[in-house]
């Protein structure tokens, strides 16, 4: 997965810009403490990333 498609998803379940905001502010135990963009910042690949977001949004399956 590119880092566009992740940001895509990500807009596609958090609407008018609080993707980016979201992104930004919220630490996820599962990506070492670190933000969204913390750890695409640090190499995380965005596949690992998307499915850490999933599995913290809670989103269905079908998003995977």
């Amino acid at each position: 997965m590119r880092e566009v498609e992740l940001w895509k998803r990500l807009e596609a379940v958090l609407p008018d810009g609080y993707a980016r905001v979201w992104a930004d502010q919220v630490v996820l135990a599962e990506l070492g403490g670190r933000t969204v963009s913390e750890a695409l910042r640090a190499g995380v690949p965005c596949k690992r990333v998307w499915r850490v977001a999933w599995a913290h949004l809670e989103l269905p399956a079908t998003l995977r």
